[in-house]
């Protein structure tokens, strides 16, 4: 009968490796998950493996040191983030996957291979050779906090610990399915405001830059010297201040936007921001 070599985790999140025998991959995962463990890896003796598991990781941990002599191709203003529905739907496949039958790291590359994003294509092999290198599932996915963020990556790692992460990630899919629907429920509600406020503004900036100065000078010409009202005052002060340093005030205003994103980016900047929030 064959002999297969697994790298597992057991009840209580710890990396175990040894030998079972069984007649194909799918029983001897059924053999591993019985007894109680969570297996991230499973070769045939002799294929892939060893006699303790070490040949498999000792080889994706002499890929991992090879792999920054490798010549790459500098990018300027890589996308590193993806949209959060690829990440519901790889988190709903990873879930099945697992849920199947199917061990942790051939579930992820089965899905790198099938993966359209190239972004998750290449974070999905980075996955897979963390895991092959003993790493666990939640130490991989916590390399990449642009992807994962910090509920994701706790929450698989309870996963692991309780030997039930088939289950947490089919919880994650449905909570992020359920915030993609709210989001999109926001998001066609605010549709027609926007579009009205971008009239509204589009069209005051028309009147102040264009119709308001022909204004003040009809008003010059009838009343001459009489002081005119504070609030017409006002608006001939906004409209030639639009006016002369308009590009000025719109520069200040994209300059602002950008540099609340970048700061909304980091962590200490988002957490500044999520703390004014609740206050």
């Amino acid at each position: 009968m064959p002999r297969y070599t697994y790298v597992a985790l057991d009840a209580r999140g710890q990396e175990s490796t040894g030998l079972v025998e069984a007649r194909s991959s799918n029983e001897a995962i059924g053999q591993l998950r019985q007894a109680g463990y969570f297996p991230t890896s499973v070769y045939e003796e002799g294929k892939g493996g060893g006699p303790d598991g070490k040949v498999a990781r000792s080889t994706a941990k002499a890929l991992r040191a090879a792999k920054p002599r490798e010549r790459k191709n500098i990018v300027l203003f890589q996308r590193k983030k993806i949209k959060s529905k690829t990440l519901m739907i790889f988190t709903r496949q990873l879930a099945t996957l697992i849920d199947s039958g199917l061990p942790l790291l051939r579930g992820l590359n089965v899905l790198a291979k099938q993966e359209p994003d190239a972004v998750l294509k290449r974070t999905i092999d980075k996955l897979a050779e963390g895991v092959q290198g003993g790493s666990t599932f939640s130490e991989t996915l916590a390399q990449h906090p642009f992807i994962f963020n910090n509920l994701y990556v706790n929450m698989v790692k309870a996963g692991e610990v309780g030997g039930v992460l088939e289950l947490v990630l089919g919880r994650l899919a449905e909570f992020q399915e359920k915030a993609q629907k709210i989001k999109n429920k926001v998001i066609a509600a605010m549709v027609y405001p926007i579009i009205v406020m971008t009239m509204a503004f589009a069209i005051m900036t028309f009147l102040l830059i264009f119709i308001v100065p022909k204004f003040e000078a009809i008003f010059h010409d009838m009343l001459g010297d009489k002081p005119l009202p504070m609030i017409t005052l006002f608006v001939i002060g906004v409209s030639s201040f639009v006016k002369n340093h308009g590009l000025i005030l719109l520069g200040s205003i994209i300059a602002a936007v950008a540099a609340y994103k970048l700061i909304a980016r980091t962590r200490p900047g988002r957490s500044i921001i999520d703390r004014f929030t609740l206050h």
